[in-house]
């Protein structure tokens, strides 16, 4: 089923490291860390602050990364990529889940009902489709073997950290 499906509410309170984002979306590293500087696909939990800092990249960055993994397998150019994501980036998460883009290859083109995705493929538009949902839950399968990081966490592991308490000895004086 393409539309209606109900999905689970997110924990805003959990990030995943960047090799972790990886595996779940199907990237190298190099791709993770590429679409980050470029804008493409940024952490929303933390982003990088110079060397030797984690981005924490959210549940829903992760989606974004698959699918954007799933857009160029299937030949979509970034140029083309970049302009989709930016729009579903305006729609957000919530509508962004009940929706499937279909592509030519060239473009890529975006159906909230199954008449819409008809209508692009009985015009010839439409080559293949990607059903954000079923994504959705492919990530959710992914994620759920790996490890998760609470933001609080972080904070209290960081303050924690023995490298951090020198540093800030050193600094103090």
């Amino acid at each position: 089923m393409l539309f209606g499906d109900t999905l689970p509410d997110l924990d805003e309170d959990s990030g995943y490291r960047g090799p972790t984002a990886c595996r779940a979306a199907g990237i190298t590293y190099r791709q993770l860390d590429y679409w980050a500087r470029t804008g493409l696909v940024e952490p929303s939990i933390r982003n990088a602050k110079g060397s030797g800092s984690q981005r924490l990249y959210s549940f829903r960055d992760i989606l974004v990364l698959k699918v954007v993994k799933r857009l160029l397998d299937t030949g979509v150019s970034l140029q083309q990529i970049r302009q989709a994501i930016t729009h579903l980036h305006e729609r957000g998460v919530e509508d962004l889940a009940q929706i499937t883009l279909m592509s030519d290859g060239a473009s890529v083109y975006e159906c909230t009902s199954t008449d819409e995705v008809v209508d692009l493929v009985q015009g010839g538009q439409g080559v293949f489709g990607i059903a954000v949902g079923r994504v959705w839950r492919e990530v959710e399968g992914s994620l759920a073997e790996l490890p998760t990081e609470r933001v609080e966490q972080e904070h209290a592991a960081a303050a924690e950290d023995e490298l951090a308490r020198r540093r800030a000895a050193r600094n103090a004086g």
